[in-house]
């Protein structure tokens, strides 16, 4: 029943409880706090002001960040535009009153602050109140653009700072040094009381000229302070702002991919000292010589720490330990254990971490200790409980320093600086000299930063947790690591316990997560750990622009370098597209399929010259790629035909026939050596040959959709892909073939065998999965660019998570390629067919039509039954071809049984059959007709199989049953 009150008792207890309270910790009443009157005038008077103020620092800020390039993913809590628009309006009013000499101009309200102004910036700082709004101006920029970086923020404003103070104490030696005797006038005009206090004192003790060697030492390290140089750097960013400036391109750093050019015989040699140098130096020379593409004994196509640990140290990524709360380095990407070095390249790269992930000390290990594991966790528990005394380290390990440790885990992940992509250093000329630059990488925009835990991970480990203890499972979650798609939490086992005892639980986790797509991968590749991978509530978008930044991207050098995405554990993917040497995109409609093929192909325009690589696109969708259309990278206009598909691929091979002529006449291996041969000048073309020898590019096939050439050509294509995918790695020709139909017949058996590397976005059956990588897990994925990488070589793939590159990142980059260079054809790739006029009525019986007429005119004998038998065609097929015939006017009108009548004689077979394919006839035939009845057609292959069949029906050596020789006329 609902309880009754009476307006007079709720009135009374209304009344009671505001008169006095209750303190829920001690009980006792506290008195009442008097009713709100609201807030007075003056407080809201403030808040309009400071939301007004705030309002007209958003606009100014985002037109200051509109300026170059558009920056929208500065989320509107990281904003600094009020603090910003201070600086601003500072920088306006200081410069109209020390450059434009304002502050006596207007009414006198106005000119008295405005001389306040005057007296006290040009009291404080003299001379460099000229300069400071300069200064303010340009902080003020910065921080409308870049506000999240608050320690960069702050050391250029101490750097600012600094400059000022060795600006006026400089100015107040150049002044002549006033005294507080000569007047404030004098100081003023001199550096101010801030030049005085800075200079005065210096000049003192180290003399006028000490003290200005002191303030030129202070503007130069507040220099280095601003822009964040490090001594040792001073000379290599001079150098690259002097080549900046004048065009220049960047030297790169020598990769074992692509050695420099030998000068070594430029070098004059000592007299006294072998030609060969010292032991040393021949060693170093055989090993820059003396190398081929071949002598690497372990490659892979995943760019990782592993191909570059010689030239800097493995990176340590950041794993969130639940135990403690806090991030500890995970070893499984550039371990020294046994069990790391020894993984599969696939599953190594599945670790990779990129060297920016800051390494995050484990507050329960020392530095270069190993994490205890379960077992002695368990060991060193019991002893505590038995009262032993634990270990030195044990003692160490639980320091305080762990809270510092979980404050410094939980911050976001700072962005990459927006450094250059490394230029080539061997760039070929191209031909007529052009200078060709690469676009500037500030033509991606960078994406928003990583996260590395959030809310729903903490619920995802409870729900993990929850469900293992229900179920009795001696395991426990002992950390995660959050990619941009999914989280992977790991798992370790208690002893004698199996580890199906939680893949069975698969259905349970799903249910406890509230997640479908819930994938288990046990064990994790390189960990004695079962891994779950959870997709997140919260997903993040991985920017191409931000994969390019990356170090990997960095410190690679080969132009065949495309961005892949990010892994599970937030590392950035990147593979060479050189050593795969083939690969396999497969999914469903709207997987990320195409998203993919964008970022693959403005990878290489970022990176690669059109002397480098060159491209052949197959669009047969006729929309996916058309923004490349006039790249200069293309050797072909983009194709759309299906028919026309298959000839480009033909000239494919036939491209690689040629290379190979070439490398196998000049004795060489690969075409890397070929073209380092050619570069070196060791490749001469023979004598008396007038061919010019050229280091052969990079030649990049894509296929946008696979499934209609093989609906169109089916056994035309599918032999040139194999033969080109069997072949041709050593030729530089690389082929990537997508589809989003992985069925059997358009995935066949001999396309799988030769294509090793498979990338699989998601399929909509297992099925589809067991085509597209020989296993399942592609049906679990979620889909927009979440993907499993199975690179060569690798046992099991990586679930990584596509680069995306927007439209307008795409539309610029081909932009600034387009403006760099016209784009040239090659007329041999797909010849143009001459247009055919074909009546409507003939449709697709044309060859048959042909040869139809061919026998008729040439055994001048017009009968249906013998269409029949030559032409192995129905009743039906045979009656409309005769009557195709009689209205071209070669055979007469139907009498019923009798054979028709041939009105056309052999001598103008050749112009019948010219009109029949609507052709112009050709010229009166001068000469009898060769023997045997065959006629030369020239070089049309249709008609020399026609004069061939008729030729077969006039020979004498063979028996005919027809009727018409059987009469013997």
């Amino acid at each position: 029943m609902a309880s009754r009150t009476s307006p007079a008792r709720s009135t009374k207890a209304t009344s009671r409880s505001s008169s006095s309270t209750r303190s829920p910790r001690s009980g006792k009443k506290t008195p009442a706090r008097p009713a709100s009157q609201g807030p007075s005038a003056g407080t809201t008077a403030l808040h309009a002001v400071v939301h007004a103020w705030s309002g007209a620092g958003h606009v100014v800020g985002a037109a200051v960040r509109r300026v170059g390039t558009v920056r929208t993913d500065i989320a509107p809590e990281q904003r600094r535009d009020g603090g910003a628009l201070v600086w601003f309006v500072l920088a306006v009013l200081i410069a109209a009153v020390e450059w434009w000499n304002l502050r006596g101009v207007g009414f006198a309200p106005v000119a008295v602050p405005a001389s306040w102004m005057h007296a006290v910036v040009g009291g404080t700082f003299g001379f460099m109140a000229l300069v400071l709004p300069i200064f303010c101006f340009c902080f003020a920029v910065r921080v409308f653009r870049h506000p999240e970086p608050t320690q960069a923020n702050n050391r250029v404003a101490i750097a600012l700072l600094a400059l000022t103070v060795a600006g006026a104490g400089t100015a107040h030696v150049v002044g002549g040094a006033p005294d507080l005797g000569d007047g404030f006038e004098a100081v003023w005009r001199a550096g101010g009381f801030v030049g005085f206090l800075a200079a005065d004192p210096l000049s003192a003790l180290i003399t006028q000229w000490g003290a200005l060697v002191v303030f030129a030492v202070l503007a130069v390290l507040a220099l280095l302070v601003m822009t964040a140089t490090p001594v040792g750097e001073i000379g290599p960013r001079l150098r690259g702002l002097y080549r900046r400036l004048t065009g220049q391109t960047e030297p790169r750093g020598t990769d074992l991919s692509a050695t420099e050019h030998d000068r070594s015989y430029l070098d004059p040699v000592p007299a006294g000292k072998d030609k060969r140098g010292t032991r040393s130096a021949r060693r170093k020379q055989r090993q820059e010589l003396d190398r081929y593409d071949g002598d690497e004994a372990f490659e892979r196509a995943v760019v990782d720490e592993a191909n570059r640990r010689e030239a800097k140290g493995a990176g340590a990524t950041a794993v969130f330990d639940v135990g403690s709360r806090s991030a500890r380095p995970s070893r499984a990407t550039g371990s020294t254990t046994a069990a790391a070095s020894s993984a599969a390249a696939g599953a190594t790269a599945a670790e990779v971490q990129d060297t920016e992930d800051i390494p995050r000390p484990d507050p329960g290990v020392r530095p270069g200790q190993k994490r205890p594991t379960r077992s002695q966790r368990e060991a060193q528990k019991l002893r505590e409980e038995q009262g032993i005394a634990p270990a030195a380290d044990t003692a160490a390990a639980s320091d305080s320093p762990a809270l510092d440790v979980v404050a410094e885990a939980e911050q976001p992940r700072t962005h990459t600086p927006a450094t250059p992509i490394p230029a080539r250093s061997e760039q070929l000329k191209l031909q007529g000299d052009v200078a060709y630059s690469l676009p500037p990488v500030a033509d991606l925009v960078q994406g928003p930063p990583a996260k590395e835990r959030s809310e729903a991970n903490d619920q995802v480990v409870d729900a993990l947790t929850s469900v293992l203890q229900q179920f009795k499972v001696d395991a426990e979650v002992t950390g995660f690591s959050r990619g941009p798609t999914v989280t992977r939490y790991e798992i370790e086992l208690g002893s004698g316990t199996k580890v199906e005892r939680v893949t069975a639980l698969s259905k349970n986790i799903a249910y406890a997560v509230a997640s479908a797509d819930v994938r288990i991968l046990s064990p994790i590749p390189g960990k004695s750990a079962i891994g779950i991978e959870i997709p997140n509530s919260d997903r993040e978008t991985v920017a191409l622009g931000d994969v390019l930044r990356s170090q990997k991207a960095r410190a690679s050098e080969h132009p065949m370098i495309m961005g892949v995405g990010k892994d599970v554990e937030g590392g950035f993917v990147l593979a060479n597209l050189a050593k795969m040497p083939h690969m396999l995109v497969a999914g469903a409609t709207g997987a990320g399929k195409s998203s993919f093929v964008n970022s693959m192909i403005v990878s290489i325009l970022m990176r690669s010259t059109p002397d480098e690589v060159r491209l052949v696109m197959v669009d047969p969708k006729r929309v996916e790629l058309t923004a490349y259309e006039g790249v200069p990278h293309l050797i072909t206009p983009i194709i759309t035909n299906p028919k026309k598909a298959a000839e480009a691929l033909q000239w494919v091979v036939r491209e690689m026939d040629a290379r190979y002529d070439d490398l196998s006449h000049f004795g060489y291996k690969h075409i890397d050596d070929f073209n380092k041969a050619v570069r070196n000048g060791k490749v001469q073309p023979e004598p008396g040959s007038k061919r010019t020898i050229r280091p052969y590019p990079y030649l990049l096939v894509i296929v946008d959709e696979l499934a209609d050439l093989m609906m169109v050509a089916p056994r035309d294509v599918e032999d040139a892909i194999v033969r080109i995918t069997q072949l041709a790695r050593a030729a530089g020709i690389h082929l990537v073939l997508a589809t989003q139909r992985p069925s059997v017949d358009v995935v066949t058996g001999l396309i799988k065998a030769n294509v090793p590397s498979r990338m699989a976005f998601a399929t909509s059956s297992v099925t589809d999965s067991r085509v597209v990588l020989d296993q399942p897990g592609a049906e679990k994925l979620i889909g927009q660019g979440d993907a499993l990488f199975l690179p060569m070589g690798a046992s099991k793939p990586m679930r990584v998570q596509g680069a995306w590159v927007s439209e307008s990142e795409i539309h610029k980059v081909v932009e600034h390629v387009k403006s760099q260079m016209t784009v040239r054809y090659r007329d041999d790739v797909v010849q143009e067919a001459p247009k055919k006029a074909i009546d409507e009525d003939i449709g697709d019986d044309l060859d048959v039509l042909l040869q139809a007429a061919e026998l008729i005119i040439t055994t001048q004998f017009g009968s249906t039954s013998m269409l029949q038998r030559k032409l192995r065609v129905g009743f039906a097929k045979a009656g409309r071809l005769m009557d195709l015939l009689e209205s071209r006017g070669v055979v007469s009108a139907s009498e019923g049984s009798k054979a028709r009548d041939v009105l056309v004689k052999p001598d103008d077979l050749a112009a019948t059959l010219a009109l029949i394919r609507g052709e112009e006839p050709p010229a009166a035939s001068s000469g009898a007709q060769p023997a045997g009845g065959s006629v030369d057609y020239g070089a049309d292959p249709v008609e020399a199989s026609l004069a061939d069949v008729a030729h077969d029906y006039h020979d004498g050596s063979e028996t005919s049953d027809d009727a018409w020789e059987l009469t013997g006329r």
